[in-house]
């Protein structure tokens, strides 16, 4: 007794002399016990049930142990990793995180205590359980940018390459608030595609159903009417023809409607179909300057962002390439990569790719020789982004009234297939 007590006012004594050393310990226990293993079982209960479930633990033979203690027979028990696959979350709740944590940054909010706020909130779970894992890591001693590169579905390639940017050179803030700016105006940009193309796809999917409960509720009533005349116009005979195909042979058209969508289905999955697809729609006289348009607008304001935080350029064209959405522009950035390799211009590789125009390849010379190409970068998506939504509304301003246009020309082809039969029969009679 007395030595024990001898040696625990000795380890007492000493601990009070290390506390750091005590207190490291303390905060690395948690991250270590949440780090088990997981293994999924099966067993059966006493009185003959199956039991399914899965269990955090050392070894499987820990997990062996506790069924035991439970009253359970294991049948199998394997590794498993059950945590469900983590959903995407939405660039807008991203950016006000990234936005938030910048701002407890500038607040003097130390960074871990900053990301525990963000893993508390309520609006987005799958963010905030995201949040959680980072900050379990921090607490561990990772740095931010490892942590966050674990949940790739969440935060991209091009953040974790600004965060791990910002924690070397001491200016982590800056970059959180300029990649929360840069997720918004990508959000914006979308939006403003989706929400110009909204209106005429509505009216379009309006007018075929217009059209298609026509054929089978409307015209099947004249069709006895029909049989009786001798002859038909072409016009009848087409729209009677539609008909009978789309009421009579119903299993027909669902099964044509479905190869259809299997065919889409299939040339969006397939990479040559994609480029091929896509060469052809850069060719439109309006619609292939507007593709590019957006491209361009897109890999300039990834690859002006990622050079102001101080990506290097190698490293930035490969991040660029890789969210480019454009196998084109994906190919030519490879080439330019490859070219500011060895040594060349970054505007002549792009300039072969034929997406970038004039004008922008122009200024993205100009920046390279005056070392202000991230600046001018920047200042080119803000440019490029005015144009797609002037192009955008003039593209509307036409669509609407040919969409209408067309509607109306089918509607009245109905009609008049259905009312000059019966004005030639009052004619005769």
């Amino acid at each position: 007794m007395y030595a024990a007590t001898r040696v625990g006012n000795g380890a007492r004594g000493f601990f009070a002399e290390c506390p750091v050393t005590l207190r490291i310990e303390v905060r690395r226990r948690p991250f270590t016990m949440r780090a088990l293993p997981t293994f999924a079982y099966i067993a059966r209960s006493a009185d003959g049930r199956r039991v399914k479930g899965h269990a955090d633990a050392v070894s499987e033979s820990a997990v062996l142990t506790d069924l035991a203690s439970r009253g359970l027979s294991p049948i199998s028990v394997a590794h498993s990793d059950h945590r469900r696959k983590e959903r995407r979350v939405g660039v807008r709740p991203l950016a006000s995180s990234y936005r938030q944590l910048s701002e407890l940054l500038r607040s003097g909010v130390p960074l871990l205590r900053a990301i525990r706020l963000l893993a508390r909130g309520k609006s987005n779970v799958t963010l905030a359980r995201c949040w959680g894992e980072v900050a379990e890591a921090l607490a561990g001693g990772e740095r931010l940018a490892d942590a966050m590169s674990k949940h790739e579905r969440t935060f991209a390639p091009v953040h974790v390459a600004m965060v791990r940017a910002g924690e070397r050179g001491a200016f982590l803030e800056p970059v959180l608030a300029r990649l929360a700016t840069l997720l918004e105006q990508q959000a914006d940009l979308r939006g403003r595609v989706i929400g110009n193309m909204l209106y005429p796809a509505v009216l379009l999917m309006v007018g075929a159903g217009v059209v298609l409960a026509s054929l089978v509720f409307f015209v099947p009533k004249f069709e006895e009417f029909f049989s009786k005349m001798p002859s038909l116009p072409m016009p009848t005979r087409i729209l009677l023809a539609s008909s009978a195909l789309v009421t009579g042979n119903a299993w027909l058209t669902v099964v044509l409607v479905m190869l259809v969508i299997a065919g889409i289905v299939w040339a969006a999955r397939s990479d040559r179909v994609r480029l091929e697809l896509l060469r052809r729609a850069m060719k439109l006289p309006y619609l292939g300057s507007l593709f590019s348009a957006i491209a361009v607008a897109r890999f300039a304001r990834m690859l002006g962002t990622l050079l102001e935080n101080g990506i290097p350029m190698l490293q930035a064209l490969d991040i660029a390439r890789d969210s480019a959405g454009n196998p084109i522009l994906a190919d030519a950035i490879s080439r330019a990569a490859t070219a500011v390799k060895h040594g060349e211009t970054l505007s002549k590789p792009l300039e072969e790719c034929g997406l970038f125009p004039e004008d922008v390849l122009e200024m993205i010379s100009v920046g390279e020789s005056s070392n202000n190409l991230p600046s001018v970068l920047v200042r080119l998506a803000d440019t490029l982004e005015s144009r797609i939504d002037r192009m955008l509304a003039m593209m509307l301003r036409l669509m609407e009234p040919a969409m209408l246009l067309i509607i109306a020309v089918v509607v009245m082809f109905i009609f008049l297939a259905l009312v000059v039969p019966m004005m030639q029969l009052s004619s005769q009679l």
